[in-house]
């Protein structure tokens, strides 16, 4: 029983019996001008509904007077941009008037029914209202008065469930609405992919550096070379606090260009801190980097970095040697180091799925794994 009138309690209950009187205000108005032409709104409504701004309004009444707060929301809001969108719309502003009229009957004279029914039990007659004026009075229609607030409950509950349902179906987003949709929702994912790559190749080498730079300058217990190492867990700093600051810069600004991004003409700094870090580095670099198109050159300044990263984490302060090729059709980074017989530092794999997840964003690829006694980082990026 309690579930049964639980519908009573919701405003969306009511709501959607004020959406369907709405209609209703105009047909009254008119009946005040021309009470034989009832249908002659309806017709009205036909050329209204090509309008495209008419649907972008009857989407926003329907999202706030027909759906519950719980429900996501599958009514457009766009103006209609084909004629298959305004078609729709002339039928749901035809369907919303027929089922305002159904709704305007029983909300009428369901009530008025049980009023008289009740006069007729309590030996008056109805007087002038016309629907029970010819019977005679009698107790027993007290039984039946009920009756008609029963069926107006369900009708109500019946006709609202029943518009919304013809308003998801009619001013539900178009095809080419739920595509642009999904194209902005996957962009998003890409977005907050990129971002956590960023934040996971700057800060994860930021912190790489600090680790293996305090931990030698512990060791060694040399003032001189702890100042160093001190200047250099520094500069590492201040160069991850700046990255920092640009990718919560772009995540509170989202049309905040990316050309402030690092590129591979900035790698000495990587190098110079993989340096600082005690990294043995054969660095060979050839061909133009001016000239390597901007999202690649931003994108394998990354790789590198994320590769420079993983040298000092799991490998130490080894020789290793770096080689970026910039030739007339691709980008090819390579970074090899010795391999080690433990791994110092803890590593679940993400960069290396980062760096393969950006060379095949760009068409590339990315080999990552032991080869002839060296780990090796080999990534080819297409620069057309």
């Amino acid at each position: 029983m309690v579930r049964l009138l639980r519908p009573l309690l919701r405003g969306t209950t009511y709501t959607r019996v004020v959406h369907l009187w709405v209609p209703m205000l105009i047909v009254s108005v008119w009946m005040f001008i021309d009470p034989s032409t009832p249908w002659v709104p309806a017709l009205v409504l036909l050329p209204v509904g090509l309008i495209p701004a008419v649907r972008t309004g009857e989407g926003v009444q329907a999202r706030l007077l027909l759906m519950r707060a719980d429900e996501e929301s599958v009514i457009s809001v766009e103006p209609s941009a084909t004629w298959r969108d305004r078609l729709r719309t002339v039928l749901w502003l035809q369907a919303r008037m027929a089922l305002g009229a159904v709704t305007m009957f029983a909300t009428v004279w369901l009530p008025v029914l049980t009023v008289e029914l009740v006069q007729l039990a309590a030996g008056q007659n109805p007087g002038d209202t016309p629907v029970l004026r010819d019977l005679a009075p009698h107790w027993a229609y007290a039984l039946l008065a009920p009756i008609p607030l029963v069926v107006l409950y369900g009708a109500v509950l019946g006709l609202g469930e029943l518009v919304t349902a013809v308003a998801r179906r009619l001013l539900g987003p178009s095809a080419a609405e739920r595509l642009a949709a999904l194209e902005e929702r996957t962009e998003q994912l890409l977005e907050r992919n990129r971002i956590a790559r960023e934040l996971h190749d700057s800060i994860g080498h930021a912190l790489t550096v600090a680790v293996v730079q305090a931990g030698a300058a512990r060791a060694a217990g040399d003032p001189a070379f702890t100042d160093r190492a001190l200047e250099a867990i520094e500069e590492t700093g201040r160069a991850a606090l700046e990255d920092l600051e640009r990718v919560l810069g772009i995540l509170r600004e989202s049309d905040r260009p990316v050309s402030s991004r690092p590129t591979l003409v900035d790698a000495d700094r990587l190098l110079d801190s993989a340096r600082a870090a005690g990294a043995k580095l054969d660095v060979e670099f050839s061909g133009p980097l001016d000239t390597v198109p901007g999202p690649v050159s931003r994108e394998g300044y990354r790789i590198l970095q994320e590769s420079l990263t993983n040298v000092l984490r799991h490998a130490g302060a080894v020789p290793a040697g770096v080689r970026v090729d910039v030739t007339g059709r691709a980008l090819v980074l390579e970074v090899r180091n010795p391999l080690t017989a433990e791994i110092p530092g803890p590593g679940r794999g993400s960069g290396l799925r980062g760096i393969r997840e950006r060379a095949a964003l760009l068409g590339g690829r990315a080999c990552t794994g032991p080869t002839e006694g060296d780990w090796q980082v080999h990534v080819e990026l297409p620069l057309r």
